[in-house]
């Protein structure tokens, strides 16, 4: 299986070990093979992250954003950092919070949760993020304010928020973050940061509401949703051929 997957005019990347590569030859599909390779050498995964990423059916999640050429270059590159929609996933997967199903647990105590397991969630944001805080204090007009979680990516270099919502987000969830947004654009910047980029992180998005709420808004602010257990691999495959019609051809 190892040989005719990496046959000899191909050589296997030594930053990848036999371990690795066990978990890729399980890969039957060409693509997904390719882009797992790329990616653990781009982010220098363990093999316990390797299998954890696979499981949570990140390339799926990540091609079901893009066309046929991208899901093509996502195979062939890896994902790489670019511009701000390049760290976007939707759905966040969080199974690692090991919350049941149905849940009842505050913003507060899933932020905790989340804090609790920083490792895990930094792996399922993906490469380039360092932590900064959490309930990062704000002051407008002699009000205080808290952003949930704030984060800097070192390669896009520029802080990015996240707010979490236990239910479904909508039009308000928007202005706030916007508002955070020119907060931090105009006093937490320094010399060589690029603007802000806010995620609101919920169980649900009104699509409606987002839509219009978002009209004419800073291109740096996006709403996405997250689940608590693993993603279905057959229902993405299905909405990924629905979409670009037989991709794996």
């Amino acid at each position: 299986m190892f040989y005719q997957r990496f046959p000899i005019c191909e050589k296997a990347s030594d930053k990848l070990s036999w371990s690795h590569y066990v978990e890729l030859i399980k890969i039957d599909n060409a693509l997904e093979c390719s882009f797992y390779e790329k990616q653990a050498i781009l982010e220098n995964w363990s093999v316990p992250e390797f299998k954890r990423q696979k499981n949570s059916s990140l390339f799926l999640r990540l091609a079901a954003t893009k066309d046929k050429e991208g899901i093509i270059r996502l195979s062939q590159q890896g994902q790489l950092i670019q511009q701000p929609s390049d760290i976007l996933r939707d759905p966040y997967v969080l199974e690692f919070l090991k919350i049941p199903e149905p849940y009842y647990l505050s913003e507060s105590e899933l932020e905790t949760r989340i804090i609790d397991n920083l490792q895990h969630f930094l792996l399922e944001l993906g490469k380039g993020f360092a932590f900064i805080g959490r309930q990062y204090r704000i002051t407008l007009a002699n009000r205080h304010h808290h952003v949930d979680l704030v984060f800097y990516h070192r390669i896009l270099k520029c802080f990015v928020l996240i707010d979490l919502k236990k239910e479904t987000a909508g039009y308000e969830d928007v202005g706030q973050m916007n508002m955070y947004l020119g907060y931090f654009e105009n006093e937490e910047n320094t010399e060589g940061d690029n603007p802000p980029i806010g995620i609101v992180l919920a169980r649900d998005k009104d699509e409606l509401q987002i839509k219009y709420a978002m009209h004419n808004l800073n291109s740096q602010l996006f709403v996405a949703k997250y689940q608590l257990y693993l993603p279905s691999e057959m229902e993405l495959r299905k909405e990924i051929e629905r979409m670009y019609n037989n991709i794996n051809q």
